[in-house]
């Protein structure tokens, strides 16, 4: 029986290792390791198909480099744990610096307005270039472990942003999620950084990028449709952004519990103990506890305000109600940690000193040590009541630790198996308990008659609320995110089994990769040209916008370099050349008035003129006069939406009416485009028209009317005239161009027609296209088409007969 390969392994890679170090003097290395049960990435291990390998940062100063290789083979041997060794300078200024002092503070909406603002630190490039210096080193300790074909490598959090790029550049093909952690602030906060585009790029790099709650994907989302012009589609449950043709999943799915380690130490003879010292220190009384970390976020400020008004406002509960706050060690320092220090210090001192009485103090503040686990259980067990009241804040899962700990402590009744939470709505695990009490924590009384409601409910009510918050935490547990997120991610790379041409575009931070399916390729000038020189017979047509001039220019004139390349080709007998547009057929004929031999095709083809002399027709499909009366219907409600949408006009032409958005908010403009085009199709179903989306317009047309059937009809006329093309380029960049290629491989399919010997159908970007080319953009274009006008020799004269393009068909 064949041996069953092993599956493949998950690399977890967070800015620390989940260890802890001790002081170890008969150790090597002097300290002494285990394993951190409280750590994340060991929690979501245990639930992955395979143990996986951790890599990050030790939590002690990096060794010696005589010692960094034998501690870097114990650690992986024995934890399977691969260190990164930082300089400690580099790590000061990419960790304390960069990261905490600037990049933090602004994912949780805070700007630094000015140096000495709690938003902390303004951008500075050197500590921009340590947080590169740092994510490079992380990409190098992966580079010597990574097998880039079976590997899966997961990535956590904001300190790690940039190492996507990093990795994605030296394997094209690496399976790579992200999960951010903390907030993902509103696309407004987030285009004040200056490297915007680069941390965007490189979290696009990976193929599932992942958060907390909708609002960070949604300004996630928002910051790449206003920045890199990005849209999303979802479908079938997922959220899908296409970039530069890789596929990148956005998962939306909170942290949980650590089911088995909560179970443990609840369980604990430690714990219990604790709660039989705290029953009998805190008797009678009526327990609020909070948790949080010593930063400007946490709101523990307000919250103390907030107790103090409940006390001012409930005098029957001086003397019982008592807050315990437990503050967890600052994860760096400043400034801005020691004011939030002395503000609640002394908040704390003025309440206890007007409520105070002897033997109750309303604010207890444990803190200046690490509070182990089974204290903040025991605490979490006795209280009524847990207060998370942080004005920002992304993973925090102390709500669901309290309710586990109500519901699994052993001391506890089945009758007390009941707990309220006031939360914060600012907070990511806010969404994930709708039986909490939610509260802005700005507004302060609205927080305190929070608390006096949580602690006053009804048993009935406060078990209800609790049985709902537990089945929901267990369910969703560690686990459950783990397993969820790995089998998203394994969805999200199937892609790299399918054999693509994949290749890097773009320097340093701006480096992506290119995904291209099979027969999809770069246009390369020099096969164009080639195929060009040995034909006689040659057709090429031209899209106007987003192909001969950038979507983005204001004057959409032609240059003088378009109209001399224009007429360069066409003053090759061998060549037939049209601009296929679905502008007004008055702009373009005014602006290629200069060439005398270019044919036009007009809004999509429903006018047609051979060459400037000739008279503009309509087009050969319509064989009666079209009926337009829809338009009456149409422009008022385009003319509502128009009102409606700050930014967005309507343009008329003779057979359409084009809604365009461009100029709108960008999520606002498609938003109300595809009401637009909703609305429209309901109203216009029994009507000869085609309503379509375009690149940022919603177009009402006849039907019949389409850039392919130009393209039949200019093929035909060539073969009536025996000179049937074998040649065609056919260039464009709009979904409406999608019709012309179709139209090219049909018509090169053609018993009937003379086979066409070398066709280029070419859509501009990177994108699903029935093309099967692509160029980057209109300068790549304009390359290729100087390049043919450049080549100057007529193709092979052929034996059939020749006949002159000068005259219309």
């Amino acid at each position: 029986m064949p041996s069953l390969s092993p599956p493949p392994r998950r690399i977890i890679v967070s800015h620390r290792l989940p260890l802890r170090s001790t002081p170890d003097p008969s150790s090597p290395f002097q300290f002494s390791f285990s394993l951190d049960p409280d750590s994340l990435p060991l929690q979501l291990s245990s639930s992955l198909p395979s143990p996986p390998l951790f890599v990050g940062t030790l939590p002690l100063p990096s060794p010696s480099s005589s010692l960094s290789d034998e501690l870097s083979q114990h650690l992986l041997s024995t934890f399977s744990c691969l260190p990164v060794f930082l300089p400690s300078d580099l790590h000061h200024h990419f960790y304390h610096g960069f990261c905490k002092h600037y990049l933090w503070p602004l994912l949780h909406y805070l700007l630094p307005l000015s140096p000495s603002s709690h938003g902390g630190l303004p951008f500075e490039s050197a500590l921009y270039r340590s947080y590169l210096s740092a994510n490079k080193l992380f990409a190098d300790r992966i580079t010597e472990i990574l097998n880039p074909e079976e590997d899966f490598v997961w990535v956590h959090d904001y300190h790690l942003i940039a190492l996507p790029t990093f990795l994605r550049k030296r394997f094209p093909c690496v399976k790579l999620g992200f999960f951010l952690h903390s907030p993902f602030p509103s696309s407004e906060i987030f285009r004040t950084i200056p490297v915007r585009d680069d941390l965007l790029r490189a979290l696009l790099n990976s193929d599932m990028v992942g958060f907390h709650t909708f609002d960070y994907a949604r300004h996630f989302l928002s910051s790449c449709s206003r920045l890199l012009g990005l849209g999303y589609q979802s479908k079938r449950g997922y959220i899908g952004l296409e970039y530069y043709g890789r596929n990148i999943i956005v998962k939306i799915l909170p942290v949980g519990i650590d089911m088995g380690q909560l179970q443990s130490v609840v369980s604990s003879p430690e714990t219990a103990s604790k709660i039989r010292e705290l029953k009998e220190t805190y008797k009678d009384r009526v327990l609020i506890v909070g948790v949080d970390d010593v930063d400007i976020f946490k709101g523990i400020g307000l919250k103390f305000l907030a107790m103090e008004k409940l006390l001012e406002e409930r005098p029957e509960l001086q003397g019982r109600a008592i807050l315990i706050q437990i503050t967890n060690p600052a994860r760096s320092q400043g400034k801005d940690i020691q004011e939030v220090r002395d503000e609640t210090h002394s908040i704390r001192d003025r309440i206890n000193t007007r409520f105070g009485q002897p033997g109750y103090q309303p604010v207890v503040v444990i803190e200046n040590r690490p509070v182990p686990m089974y204290e903040k259980a025991a605490f979490y067990a006795l209280a009524e009541c847990c207060v998370m009241n942080a004005v920002r804040d992304g993973l925090n899962r102390i709500p669901y630790t309290y309710t586990l700990c109500r519901e699994l402590s052993p001391a506890l009744s089945d009758s007390s198996k009941k707990s309220v939470i006031v939360l914060s709505e600012f907070v990511g695990c806010s969404p994930s308990l709708s039986g909490a009490i939610r509260v802005n924590p700005w507004n302060i009384e609205s927080v305190s008659g929070a608390m006096y409601t949580a602690i006053s409910m009804s048993e009935v009510e406060k078990q209800l609320r609790h049985e709902k918050h537990y089945k929901y935490i267990s369910t969703h547990d560690v686990a459950y995110w783990a397993q969820s997120f790995d089998q998203d991610l394994q969805r999200a790379c199937q892609d790299h089994s399918v054999k693509k041409n994949c290749y890097g575009i773009g320097f340093g931070m701006s480096f992506r990769v290119v995904a291209l399916g099979p027969g999809f390729n770069k246009l390369l000038v020099e096969n164009v040209v080639s195929g060009y020189r040995k034909t006689c017979s040659r057709l090429v047509l031209l899209d106007y916008d987003g192909t001969m001039v950038p979507q983005s220019l204001i004057d959409k004139r032609p240059s003088e370099e378009v109209i001399q390349i224009v007429n360069r080709l066409c003053a090759d007998p061998s060549n037939v050349v049209f601009v296929v547009s679905g502008r007004g057929k008055d702009d373009l004929a005014k602006w290629f008035e200069p060439c005398e031999k270019l044919g036009i095709a007009a809004e999509h083809g429903y006018y047609i003129r051979w060459n400037r002399d000739s008279q503009w027709e309509t087009s050969a499909c319509i064989n009666t006069p079209l009926d337009f009366d829809w338009m009456k219907v149409v422009l008022p409600v385009m003319k509502q939406y128009t009102e409606a949408t700050d930014g967005s006009h309507i343009e008329q032409k003779d057979s359409a009416l084009v809604w365009h958005h461009q100029e709108a908010d960008p999520d606002f403009g498609l938003c109300q485009a595809k009401e637009l085009l909703d609305h429209l199709e309901k109203l216009l179903a029994n009507e000869p028209v085609v309503v379509k989306r375009g690149h940022h317009i919603v177009e009402v047309t006849p039907q019949g009317i389409s850039k392919g059937v130009v393209v039949e009809t200019i093929i035909s006329a060539m073969q009536d005239h025996n000179k049937a093309p074998d040649f065609v380029l056919c260039v464009g960049d709009d979904t409406s161009d999608e019709d012309m290629f179709e139209a090219v491989r049909n018509c090169a399919n053609k018993p009937e027609i003379p086979k066409i010997t070398e066709v280029f159908p070419c859509t501009v970007g990177n994108k699903p296209s029935m093309a099967k080319y692509y160029l980057d953009d209109t300068v790549d274009v304009l390359k290729m088409l100087r390049a043919l006008a450049d080549t100057g020799q007529p193709g092979p004269v052929s034996s059939q007969s020749y006949v002159s393009f000068d005259d219309p068909f």
